[in-house]
């Protein structure tokens, strides 16, 4: 999850991952969290509200009712999948990507969302052209329920597909799903099988004529990759990539401040050519004002996603909002 640029008071290992499961699965809705908030009627929220919203989330940790019910509304979450790029299509919800890559082998998913959103992922894949034995690999860029809380359900319906994280994502995911463990918000992480993948930094995943770099980047958590992937638009091809939360709210000491920090300035590298920001959370970068202008790009003409300029500026705000509460965490130690 990404809930804002400040980092949450310092805990244990174990305390947070407790707190982070529960603040997880505190605003998805089962039936019984839907009954209690069936009063509570959300409006559209913009993205900079949203992000606002989280932000003060993080810095106070109580959700404000607005956001709580704009992020329990399936009405507003469910969203219809669209093409982003020639061989990309977004089949998430409104509040948190899952990115769809068509290759000329079966396609690639990246990110699985969360419950009760699985099965209606299903269709979005399959309204973009793709069968759902046509996926290959399922790509997970960390353990937090709300990108990998889609996954149990997905395996049952992917006969082909190969769950794919670091090994430090698989084993964050089973621990904050194992801290829901009987409660009312409790959350199913898969189990890996044996053709199920470890990733690591600089592995490389082939479909087709696609490829993607996996990059480990510690940051939103220890176990956080990102996805470096080409994409298309009439004639160009330019480069994107998925990074796996770039939220503070994770934050577990100064030696995850530090290393947030190196991974925002990796990720801006120029060797890595990196010039479409397909965000994990689309509030973040206000790609969901930004849709129709995607539906409308035409293929002789720029796309709007394309900017690295923006791309650089946005991780130079997020290093510049670590070293701040780096500097605080040592200034109360």
């Amino acid at each position: 999850m990404s809930f804002g640029n400040d980092a949450l008071p310092l805990s244990t290992r174990r305390q947070f991952l407790i707190q982070s499961a529960a603040l997880s699965a505190a605003f998805f809705w089962g039936t019984h969290y839907v009954a209690r908030c069936a009063a509570a009627r959300s409006r559209a929220l913009s993205s900079d509200e949203v992000s606002e919203a989280f932000a003060a989330f993080a810095r106070t940790k109580h959700m404000p009712s607005e956001l709580q019910a704009w992020l329990s509304d399936p009405a507003v979450q469910r969203i219809k999948p669209y093409r982003i790029f020639d061989n990309v299509w977004q089949v998430g919800v409104r509040w948190v990507s899952a990115y769809l890559l068509k290759t000329s082998d079966g396609a690639i998913l990246i990110d699985t969302t969360h419950e009760p959103f699985a099965d209606d992922m299903i269709e979005k894949i399959r309204s973009a052209g793709v069968k759902p034995e046509e996926i290959r690999f399922v790509l997970m860029t960390h353990g937090h329920f709300d990108h990998a809380g889609g996954a149990e359900r997905l395996r049952k319906v992917l006969p082909n597909a190969r769950f794919a994280m670091s090994a430090e994502g698989w084993r964050e995911a089973d621990e904050s799903a194992n801290a829901t463990a009987n409660t009312t918000r409790a959350w199913t992480m898969m189990k890996r099988r044996e053709n199920d993948m470890v990733l690591k930094d600089g592995d490389r995943i082939r479909a087709g004529d696609t490829e993607v770099l996996v990059l480990e980047t510690p940051a939103h958590t220890w176990g956080t990759l990102s996805y470096v992937y080409d994409v298309r638009h009439g004639s160009k091809t330019h480069r994107a990539v998925t990074i796996g939360g770039q939220g503070l709210n994770a934050i577990s000491g100064p030696e995850q401040l530090e290393a947030y920090i190196q991974s925002m300035k990796r990720l801006g590298d120029e060797s890595l050519g990196i010039d479409v920001d397909l965000t994990a959370h689309p509030f973040s970068t206000g790609l969901t004002e930004k849709i129709p202008a995607v539906l409308a790009a035409k293929p002789d003409e720029p796309h709007p996603l394309v900017d690295r300029k923006d791309y650089l500026d946005r991780l130079e705000r997020l290093a510049d909002g670590a070293k701040k509460a780096l500097e605080a965490m040592r200034k109360a130690a």
